[in-house]
């Protein structure tokens, strides 16, 4: 058994998302099942190097793991030529720079999204990347969650038919922080340090609607800004200057409709914080997370409405689950697994730049849609 080790710089792993979704619920993750199996006797072992601005708290999380490689000094890791893969969870304000270090010095990057704070930044980011000839990915984590590959299955096997509309919802409520405390950073909810609800998920919704139904070729969204008054990490007030919903309309190149609406100030009542209903003419599905039920047209039932009865029929309990038929595993290490084969084994990779630079055009364009009160169409997209 050959094994190849991999160095990755993870810039951003002390915040919540970096941490625990990419760092232990991923690299460590493919550590602790020996590596990546490439078949043939080749393992990839990933060698994580912490990057990030507090000495303490890297210490401490190297410690906790075992590890032993960490900095606060971003130039000098990427001026380590043994480190291959340059990868960023730090807020979005901060990623552009760092970014385009890491591309300078030839590291392939793998980064979260929003790739940068504008369409112009992330073209950018992208055009930068294709003239360094570095391999880059960007994190588009939920089409690998078992929901969505279940419905991804559906549309395969053609269980739709024609596909008519996609009606989506997502959020909770995110507690202001004076009684309980908030389960966001506060970033999240300040417009001049990159938060906001648009550009955090509309990035989501374009790379889900793309690959499940095909490109947004419009868009109309309503933005607001709920609660706008909260409390820090300090316990200190601020103003919320970003939104916190957003009430959007994506018309898709396929004539079909999808809307989605998204909350920090919702309270649950579905099954999963966020669901995907998709009405075919031959069947439909409501698809979560994790699960995803159906209802055929055969066994769709003929309701009535007669507002002087109580309703006799339980609606959910006419749908059917969909099996796992498979083990179904993390989505983010998913996609970090498929990422390191396109660095070892050059195997296609198509969650690049350019594809995150979908995802800001659309935020851009929703909240331009919201300011001035009309649609806008998405131009393709070329370097």
């Amino acid at each position: 058994m050959t094994r190849r080790t991999v160095r990755i710089a993870m810039n951003g792993v002390t915040g919540r998302m970096g941490y625990r979704q990419h760092l232990v619920r991923s690299i460590l993750a493919i550590r602790e099942q020996g590596g990546l199996d490439l078949g043939g006797g080749e393992v990839v072992w990933p060698e994580p190097v912490l990057v990030g601005r507090r000495a303490h708290a890297l210490e401490e999380l190297a410690g906790r793991h075992g590890l032993t490689e960490w900095s606060t000094d971003l130039d000098a890791v990427l001026a380590d030529d043994t480190v291959e893969i340059y990868f960023d969870a730090q807020v979005t304000s901060a990623r552009v720079e760092a970014v385009k270090k890491a591309i300078a010095a030839g590291k392939h990057v793998y980064t979260e999204k929003p790739t940068a704070t504008d369409l112009e930044g992330a073209l950018d980011l992208a055009r930068l990347a294709r003239d360094a000839g570095v391999k880059n990915g960007v994190v588009q984590d939920k089409i690998f969650l078992p929901g969505l590959r279940k419905l991804k299955r559906l549309i395969d096997g053609g269980f739709f038919g024609e596909i008519l509309s996609v009606r989506g919802e997502f959020g909770y409520w995110v507690f202001e922080g004076d009684w309980q405390e908030a389960q966001r950073p506060s970033w999240n909810y300040r417009a001049e340090d990159g938060g906001g609800i648009v550009v955090d998920m509309f990035p989501h919704w374009e790379y889900v609607l793309h690959e499940l139904f095909g490109p947004v070729a419009s868009v109309t969204a309503h933005v607001r800004t709920h609660v706008p008054r909260r409390w820090d990490e300090r316990g200190e007030p601020y103003e919320a200057t970003a939104d916190d919903a957003a009430y959007g309309i994506f018309q898709l190149a396929s004539g079909a409709v999808a809307q989605i609406n998204s909350s920090w100030a919702v309270r649950v009542n579905r099954d999963e914080l966020v669901e995907f209903q998709v009405d075919g003419v031959h069947g439909s599905a409501v698809a979560g997370l994790r699960n995803c039920r159906v209802q055929h047209r055969s066994a769709t039932p003929k309701p009535v409405w007669n507002p002087d009865l109580p309703v006799t029929e339980s609606f959910r309990d006419q749908w059917q689950e969909v099996p796992d038929n498979q083990e179904f595993d993390n989505g983010f290490k998913a996609q970090w697994e498929l990422f390191l084969r396109h660095v070892v084994l050059d195997e296609p990779y198509t969650w690049d730049l350019l594809a995150g630079a979908r995802g800001v055009q659309l935020a851009e364009l929703g909240l331009k849609s919201s300011a001035e009160g009309r649609r806008f169409d998405l131009p393709e997209l070329t370097l």
